[in-house]
């Protein structure tokens, strides 16, 4: 077997879980980590399975080799000649993407080299990001005669209009600092720290109560698509609701008797 073929024998997302974290690792690195059909597949069966086991409760993604995520693979798209098989290609995409959204586990980008396209995309509908300072970020389909639509929903949502819309229409690169400013990631470090900045900020997520924070997830990404009046009516319910789990009685009580509280995951 060629140095090649062995390298495309290699499973396309590895799956490590350590102390409640699930790290998945997009692992196409010859092709920038691009999201061909066998690499969507694995991550979105990879975040099914981190979703439905117990012992997890943050999920990281990352990019193996020189970057995070090139975005499609292009070789891919230019292969699909019929347009039902090319909607079903992005289509399968929009899914992985709702599934992360709807996963009851925060999930964490941990970003490098480049994400660009739908890896942008990718970055923008997690959780959190957390990004070297070298990263750099774009959305340059327009560059290519093929516009970031589908990226455009994830990026709509993270960052402001304006910006957003400068990114879309140029397919410019954002440095790090930019993308802290303008929202699409929370954090940059130097590169040799990002490990462990991330693994920091997934070990503190970690310590709370999975069932608190999934109510949580849940409920921010349902009331960002109601008015004012609708979202602060739905909250009350989840409050409430949230109130009658254990893990609350236990939190409330621990804080009060100024001890460490003990989470049931109820």
């Amino acid at each position: 077997m060629t140095a090649a073929a062995a390298v495309d024998a290699e499973p396309p997302v590895l799956r490590e879980t350590a102390a409640g974290v699930t790290t998945l690792t997009l692992n196409r690195p010859r092709a920038r980590n691009a999201l061909s059909r066998p690499m969507m597949a694995a991550l979105h069966a990879a975040l099914d399975a981190a979703g439905r086991d117990p012992a997890v409760r943050v999920v990281v993604i990352r990019g193996a080799g020189p970057g995070f995520c090139a975005g499609h693979d292009l070789k891919e798209l230019r292969s699909v000649t019929d347009p039902a098989e090319m909607l079903d290609l992005f289509r399968r995409c929009a899914a992985l993407m709702q599934a992360i959204v709807a996963l009851p586990r925060p999930v964490i980008a941990q970003v490098h080299g480049v994400a660009t396209a739908a890896g942008c995309q990718l970055v923008a509908t997690c959780d959190l990001a957390v990004a070297a300072d070298t990263a750099r970020f774009a959305t340059p389909g327009v560059n290519i005669g093929l516009f970031c639509s589908t990226p455009m929903v994830a990026l709509t949502r993270a960052v402001g209009p304006k910006a957003a819309m400068e990114m879309l229409l140029t397919g410019e690169m954002l440095d790090a600092a930019t993308a802290v400013r303008i929202g699409l990631v929370n954090r940059a470090v130097p590169e040799a720290d990002l490990d462990g900045a991330v693994a920091a900020l997934a070990r503190s997520i970690a310590a709370k109560s999975a069932h608190t924070v999934a109510i949580g997830k849940a409920a921010f990404h349902h009331q960002r698509e109601m008015d004012l009046a609708s979202a602060y009516a739905h909250t009350a319910e989840v409050m409430a609701a949230n109130m009658q789990a254990a893990d609350a009685a236990e939190g409330i009580d621990a804080f009060l008797g100024r001890r460490a509280p003990v989470w049931r995951g109820c």
